[in-house]
């Protein structure tokens, strides 16, 4: 096989193969029987110009007929007045008029047999037609049936382009969730241990460590004088303090809350203030 050959086989396979996939076989079936109605059409109108120069030598034929009657009478009367000569003429002019209606039936009769044929080719051709209407209706619903059972099948295999799509979009969505989730939770746990301060201080840790310690001192130093203040407080009450037998439990219990509440407001306004400065 040359080069030419090899190509043009090759280009007229793809182009069926293109056509095959673009092909939908119910328009294919309904341009077949639209084509099939066409051609029974172009028959019938045949038929009909065919019938209608029959008629047109039937109508010649019968005009024909006429004149050979006339004819006829002309040579009667002709020969009843002793005119010899116009009955020949009659008789002559009946005779070509008698030919002319033969061959006129001949060829009525040709084309009553052409007709004839015609319908029955047309009668032919319409049972065809309807057969293929019959098969083409049952073919159309095996195929619309048989697509709907696949696309079912894609539906619940998801196997067709589109639900692969679906799918991948599925795994993209995914993959993009877990993202944020890990992403998420990375920046939870930096939260939780410090980082982001460490980012936007700009003080070292040797700096944060001093700043701990230099806190821890002060607070350790801010109690120790509360606690001596404390001290010093109850061993000055402890001249005065009145015989606790003269002294109501209710009284000593609200001095006590008393002092309480006030040692530990004072000690948490330090706090505070240290904590703004």
């Amino acid at each position: 096989m040359g080069i030419l050959s090899r190509t043009s086989y090759v280009i007229r396979s793809k182009i069926n193969s293109v056509l095959n996939r673009a092909e939908d076989p119910t328009e294919t079936l309904d341009y077949s029987y639209e084509q099939m109605r066409d051609q029974l059409q172009q028959v019938k109108r045949g038929i009909a110009d065919l019938t209608t120069q029959k008629k047109r030598l039937e109508m010649q034929k019968k005009r024909l007929e006429e004149n050979v009657e006339k004819h006829n009478d002309q040579a009667r009367t002709a020969v009843q007045q002793d005119r010899e000569d116009l009955a020949r003429r009659a008789l002559e002019k009946k005779k070509t008029k008698m030919n002319q209606i033969e061959d006129l039936e001949r060829q009525i009769s040709k084309l009553q047999s052409q007709q004839d044929s015609l319908i029955d080719q047309k009668d032919e051709l319409q049972n065809r037609i309807e057969e293929f209407r019959t098969k083409k209706e049952t073919m159309k619903a095996r195929h619309q049936a048989a697509k709907a059972s696949s696309s079912v099948s894609e539906a619940m295999t998801a196997t067709g382009e589109e639900f692969e799509d679906v799918g991948r979009a599925i795994e993209r969505a995914e993959e993009q969730t877990e993202d944020m989730e890990a992403r998420a939770a990375a920046l939870d746990e930096l939260q939780e241990s410090g980082a982001f301060e460490d980012v936007l201080s700009d003080k070292d840790s040797i700096d944060r460590e001093l700043e701990e310690l230099s806190t821890d001192s002060g607070v350790e130093a801010e109690l120790e004088t509360l606690r001596s203040e404390v001290g010093g407080g109850s061993e000055a009450d402890a001249d005065s303090e009145p015989d606790p037998e003269s002294v109501d439990e209710e009284e000593l219990e609200d001095l006590e809350a008393d002092v309480d509440d006030t040692e530990i407001d004072a000690e948490l306004e330090e706090l505070q203030e240290e904590e703004n400065a």
